[in-house]
């Protein structure tokens, strides 16, 4: 199967029906985007974060004129900024944070959820970015960066460290910070950033010296590479972040840049897939990708006489699991910048799997062939999409084609003040 299959119409194809998520699952009065699909789903605030860092994307592509983006923008960040702040369990975020799942219409905290340190950080990066972006003389973009600085200057790094060096997961009003820390390589790097570049209330640099210690260096297969198992860890800093030729300590001791990094566990995956050592259905070069997903759901079944359990949702990831067969065409998407040779046709694949690519909102989140659906060849489909999906699909396309997020978060004084406090040099630093 020839990569060049795909053509560039059919990639922008997906990016438009991918975006059309945070055009259609909002509340047009808050700017609130919903989680997911099903029916009374609350609003995520990352998928708040993804949606507006699309909007310059929407103004450059012809896809809205920039009044109307600067608009709806405007509307989300007075949102966040006027919203209830305090330690209420009803608020909508505390110490500059804010609670992972928010009702669409309240704005307020529903299901006791956390206050989330890193779906926070999502949120500020799409803040920061419309910041940066919205740059002319109006009142309206004027606006905008001041709520913006107002916004990102109102978190407390610090306070989320609850004393420790690294930064804890959360805060609930009722049993205060959640027991886990940001340890280990994971998505937390672009919060680690965030934090450090703070000019208000910013992270030490040996929380950054902390975090990294407990990073896993591993040879997989042929590659030597900073371990994390699911794919969307490699991923969604990268978003905001460009990591091409810059490096911290621990990349320059190892002699590669997380990009590098990045490319190497997205052929982890594949590899992982061709080898198919739990013998899957439907494994192979031009179907892998796992990830944080939905899934068939806590059962077992007997497929084929082997017994499978299977799992709802889960991080999953290779080549150590957990992997119950559920594959995540998004995250394959998302790798799109690091290896393109292996993403394109893979894509491609998934397109001859009548997966949805070009129907609304596009790719189905997630579908596993080993979990027998009756006359269904695709085996088990998520009924539903994710805006925490839809964003990197559409964020990742456009990165890839010409590098525009990463261009307008270049110019970010503090995401530049964040990489370069915690170590990183070279390239276009």
């Amino acid at each position: 199967m020839d990569p060049v299959s795909l053509t560039e119409d059919q990639l922008e194809a997906l990016a438009w029906v991918s975006v059309d998520y945070f055009l259609k699952e909002v509340n047009h009065r808050n700017g609130l985007i919903r989680d997911k699909t099903q029916d009374g789903a609350p609003a995520s605030i990352a998928a708040v974060g993804m949606a507006l860092a699309t909007a310059p994307l929407a103004v450059e592509r012809g896809g809205a004129p920039r009044i109307f983006m600067a608009r709806r923008t405007l509307n989300r960040l007075r949102f966040f900024w006027n919203s209830p702040q305090g330690p209420e369990p009803d608020a909508t975020g505390y110490k500059g944070f804010y609670y992972h799942f928010l009702d669409m219409e309240s704005g307020r905290r529903v299901w006791n959820c956390e206050l989330s340190t890193v779906d926070s950080a999502f949120l500020l990066a799409g803040v920061l970015t419309v910041a940066t972006y919205f740059d002319q003389d109006t009142a309206e973009e004027q606006e905008i960066r001041t709520l913006g600085d107002a916004l990102y200057r109102r978190a407390d790094w610090r306070w989320a460290q609850n004393g420790g060096a690294t930064v804890t997961h959360g805060w609930k009003p009722e049993s205060g910070f959640l027991p886990y820390r940001w340890e280990g390589y994971d998505e937390a790097l672009l919060l680690y950033v965030l934090g450090l570049g703070s000019p208000t209330y910013p992270l030490p640099e040996e929380s950054y010296a902390a975090w990294a210690s407990t990073y896993e260096w591993k040879k997989i297969y042929d590659w030597e590479l900073l371990y994390s198992g699911p794919l969307f860890t490699h991923q969604l800093s990268h978003l905001w972040i460009d990591f091409r030729g810059i490096q911290d300590a621990f990349m320059r001791g190892h002699g590669l840049d997380y990009f590098e990094n990045s490319r190497r566990a997205t052929y982890v995956h594949q590899q992982y897939a061709i080898r198919n050592p739990m013998e899957f259905e439907g494994y192979g070069p031009f179907c892998w990708g796992l990830t944080a997903s939905d899934g068939p759901g806590w059962t077992c079944r007997v497929v084929n006489g082997i017994e499978r359990r299977f799992f709802d949702y889960i991080a999953r990831g290779a080549p150590y699991g957990p992997d119950d067969g559920t594959i995540a065409p998004w995250a394959v998407v998302a790798s799109l910048p690091f290896a393109p040779e292996i993403v394109l046709p893979t894509i491609q694949h998934f397109d001859h799997l009548d997966l949805g690519m070009l129907r609304p909102y596009g790719f189905k989140a997630t579908f596993n062939p080993t979990f027998p659906v009756e006359e269904d060849r695709r085996g088990w489909v998520s009924p539903w999409h994710f805006g925490i999906d839809q964003g990197p699909i559409v964020l990742t396309i456009a990165n890839y084609q010409n590098g525009m997020l990463w261009n307008v978060m270049r110019r970010c004084p503090y995401l530049v003040t964040g990489l370069r406090r915690a170590g990183f040099s070279n390239g276009w630093l």
